[in-house]
């Protein structure tokens, strides 16, 4: 893992590969961010005119290098763009903070140590530098043969260390941002890694033992239900998913529980392992990816290992609906009925709708133990995808105020949301005249209709929420800021930030 540290060292006498600075995007041209100056010294002071020859703006996304001015240990300066000046006496946000450093650690794959040298003015800032940096550093490349290094990313290793200038290494409030940056990022890039990691590898029973070491590492109660214990106990969504492959499904439950915690939360997530659509078959080109149909319940575990890690004084308890869906003689077919954990019977009418299925099962399985508040997680609709594009998730629920909260929480971390309703009009399409209730309804507002379904399975009296991370969950295109291509690890971040909240009281 890349290493982070915090340092007062001076810029010129740091060794290094590199020393990363920003340049912000002035009205004039491009503008030396705080924390170059002494860098900007050593070209007397022209160093935004030598990054504007070299077609620099300060814009975000880019990087510009350039060789280090005479005197410093560094051999070269990575100059990353921070977007627009802010304001008179307004500083430099996180979330354009983060960007910038995860620009500079993709750029610097194949490096030992950079010296990082962006503005920083508290300890929230080295977090967010520190958090970008770690998640800009990840690859996966498990199964690519890179000759002598096997952890090379394309013939370069990722970057090694991330020094943080301008930190103060004995503040108790900069210790503890660094701490959370790498906690988070690390629980966040291993559920990247699970997201990436190829269905024939990762299936149910792998996730669970995955699951399992995990929580023994970091002292997590963990129980697994098998396909036999599903069935004893009447878990007919996540079998009825599973019922078409021969990789058998699974119902994971981790609790990390503080003895100073006055609330608890449930996390439920969606593992579907992968995802063929079943017998409602997914069409040529809509099979390829379907690898990531389990980051919700990536992001789930990733989350509870993370409040773990940092010790939150609030209960955490994460449900990971795991199953594979695929078409054979055995599987659920268009049409049949299922009597799900709660007793309630639902009539498929697409097995393609399977993520509600499995979801429904555990969220009237964490509603028994009657938390204060439920958060599923989900890459559940295309609607959703169409609603709110490739880098947004929706966040519904039963409570305007939670919603608002989630949707807040979510912008602090940098992960864009944006909240929808649950019109009561869309209920009477999944009326059923065989069942309680069926897994389809109007096509127009799938998203929607989805999240009323799932509504349909959480316990009476308690606070719910379902994020639908279809969109941002997997990045077909090219990388960006700290985001790489393939898994995101969206919304752990959310759900470590409620919980900070949650332990902090600030929640109600």
């Amino acid at each position: 893992m890349t290493a982070l540290t915090l340092s007062t060292s001076a810029a010129p006498g740091l060794r290094a590969d590199a020393i990363v600075i920003g340049v912000a995007k002035g009205a004039k041209g491009p503008v030396v961010a705080p924390g170059a100056e002494a860098v900007d010294k050593a070209y007397d002071g022209r160093l935004a005119g030598v990054l504007e020859t070299l077609g620099a703006s300060g814009g975000e996304g880019e990087a510009t290098k350039l060789p280090a001015p005479s005197g410093f240990k560094t051999p070269l300066v990575l100059a990353v763009g921070l977007g627009t000046v802010p304001e008179k006496d307004a500083e430099y946000g996180t979330e354009a903070l983060r960007k910038a450093a995860g620009v500079a650690a993709r750029a610097l794959a194949g490096s030992k140590k950079a010296a990082f040298a962006l503005p920083l003015d508290d300890a929230a800032d080295a977090g967010a530098i520190g958090e970008g940096a770690l998640l800009g550093a990840y690859s996966f490349d498990a199964y690519k043969d890179n000759g002598k290094d096997p952890k090379a990313k394309n013939g370069k290793a990722p970057l090694a260390e991330i020094v943080l200038l301008g930190g103060k290494p004995r503040d108790k409030a900069y210790k503890a941002a660094v701490e959370r940056a790498v906690a988070v990022s690390e629980e966040l890039n291993r559920s990247r890694d699970l997201v990436n990691t190829p269905p024939n590898d990762l299936n149910p029973e792998s996730f669970a033992a995955i699951a399992q070491a995990a929580a023994k590492e970091h002292g997590i109660k963990i129980q697994v239900l098998d396909e036999k214990a599903l069935a004893k106990g009447g878990y007919g969504g996540i079998l009825g998913v599973g019922s078409g492959s021969a990789a058998t499904p699974r119902l994971v439950k981790l609790s990390y529980t503080s003895s100073k915690a006055k609330k608890h939360l449930a996390f439920v997530g969606k593992g579907i392992t992968y995802d063929s659509g079943g017998i409602s078959l997914k069409p040529a080109g809509h099979n390829e990816t379907m690898k990531c149909d389990m980051a919700g319940a990536a992001s789930v575990f990733a989350a509870v290992v993370a409040a773990a890690r940092l010790g939150l004084e609030v209960n955490v308890t994460g449900w990971l609906a795991l199953a594979e869906n695929m078409p054979s003689g055995s599987a659920t077919r268009p049409g049949d009925v299922l009597r799900m954990y709660s007793g309630k019977t639902v009539e498929v009418l697409n097995t393609d709708a399977e993520g509600r299925l499995v979801l429904a099962d555990a969220l009237w399985a964490a509603s028994q133990e009657k938390p204060d508040a439920i958060v599923d997680v989900a890459t559940l609709t295309g609607a959703m995808v169409l609603a709110l594009g490739n880098r947004t998730f929706g966040i519904m629920g039963n409570d305007d105020a939670f919603r608002a909260a989630l949707v807040e929480a979510a912008e602090e971390v940098g992960e864009p949301a944006w909240p929808m309703p649950l019109p009561e009009h869309l209920r009477k399409g999944m009326d059923s005249a065989t069942a309680d209730i069926a897994n389809m309804g109007e096509r127009m507002g799938g998203g929607l209709v989805a999240g009323l379904f799932l509504r349909e399975f959480v316990g009476e009296g308690i606070t719910w929420a379902h994020l639908d991370i279809a969109g941002p969950a997997f990045n077909e295109s090219g990388p960006f800021g700290y985001t790489p291509k393939g898994g995101t690890g969206t919304a752990v971040r959310t759900l470590v930030r409620l919980a900070e909240l949650t332990a902090a009281g600030d929640l109600g």
